[in-house]
């Protein structure tokens, strides 16, 4: 009876394994997804290339980053339509023209592409939804940690990238904070067009005239490194009050010295980890409201996951520091 028993679970783990070989397997071997931005060297997306590859890694499909090293709307369009022509299984971008990419988002949702907008949306585009942070909440936040610094007065210069409409948003949100601040004035706004130096360049020609400038609120990652060397050249530094953003390496090494009082920070791992989720979710039709997300009525998926916020300063710098090193490094 025993023995019979036996041969019975024996009969039962073989006939499991085999249906299981002849099941076809949730991911195929040549699943691809893309994550495409507009300037790839920056530490924000090698960030965001660790959330990717660890969520491609746990489901087993293959996924990369592509775009120009230096920041070049037109290169990402280009990398976008290369990414478009393989035919992936989804593809993730970061927008910094949306007037530019919305026609190439557009064929490629039509060509049954899942795209997806992480970190800068095109909301006006076919895309399927947006991950990312609330860039209005995001500028609350800045003029708000600036307000505190300042005791609700002094002139302050934002730092920022016009037209593009994260940043503006951002721009929007510390505009309408301050209205709550009758004595804060926005001085001047400088485009420091996403490079460091451009920023030290401004902020030095505003320190060269005697401008008094109390606070500098960057409202994009190269501008607080930027401003803080340009204070620290002119033997200004905690002078003149800093909120920056974002928490490449720079950002953080002039919050430990103080240059920097805090900066907000975005989460690009965490919009790469679940951008590739949902997009995954999209290739396979995972989500059964509709037969197929292509033809569906309405969208599958939520419109936008807003992936938070948070101050950096010195009181929880290292925390942060710890985490981004335990991110494994991009190949």
């Amino acid at each position: 009876m025993k023995l019979h028993t036996k041969s019975l679970a024996l009969v039962a783990v073989v006939l499991g394994a085999t249906l299981a070989a002849c099941q076809e397997p949730y991911h195929q071997k040549e699943e691809q997804y893309y994550l495409i931005a507009a300037n790839v060297n920056l530490p924000y997306w090698q960030e965001a290339e660790a959330g990717l590859r660890d969520a491609a890694t746990g489901m087993g499909v293959k996924a990369e980053m592509d775009g120009p090293a230096t920041y070049s709307p037109q290169e990402e369009l280009d990398s976008f339509q290369k990414a478009v022509a393989l035919h992936p299984a989804g593809i993730l971008v970061s927008v910094a023209n949306q007037a530019m990419l919305k026609p190439a988002i557009d064929a490629a949702v039509l060509q049954g592409i899942p795209v997806i907008c992480i970190d800068a949306d095109a909301p006006d585009s076919h895309r399927i939804m947006f991950v990312g942070t609330d860039n209005f909440r995001a500028g609350q936040e800045s003029a708000k940690r600036m307000a505190d610094l300042l005791k609700g007065q002094g002139q302050i210069v934002i730092i920022t990238v016009p037209g593009q409409p994260n940043l503006d948003e951002r721009v929007r949100g510390v505009t309408e904070s301050l209205k709550k601040y009758p004595a804060m004035k926005v001085i001047q706004t400088i485009d420091d067009k996403g490079d460091s130096r451009v920023a030290n360049d401004g902020i030095s020609a505003l320190i060269a005239k005697k401008e008094k400038v109390d606070g500098v609120i960057c409202l994009e990652a190269s501008g607080g490194s930027g401003v803080a060397e340009a204070l620290h050249r002119t033997d200004m530094t905690g002078k003149i009050a800093i909120v920056s953003f974002d928490k490449d390496p720079e950002t953080l090494d002039f919050v430990e010295k103080g240059a920097i009082t805090a900066t907000v920070a975005q989460k690009p791992y965490l919009m790469a980890y679940y951008g590739l989720k949902f997009a995954d979710d999209l290739h396979h039709n995972a989500v059964h409201e509709f037969k197929d997300w292509r033809t569906a009525p309405a969208g599958p998926m939520p419109s936008w996951v807003d992936t938070g916020t948070a101050i950096i300063d010195k009181s929880n710098l290292a925390a942060f520091r710890e985490a981004l090193a335990a991110h494994p490094k991009p190949l």
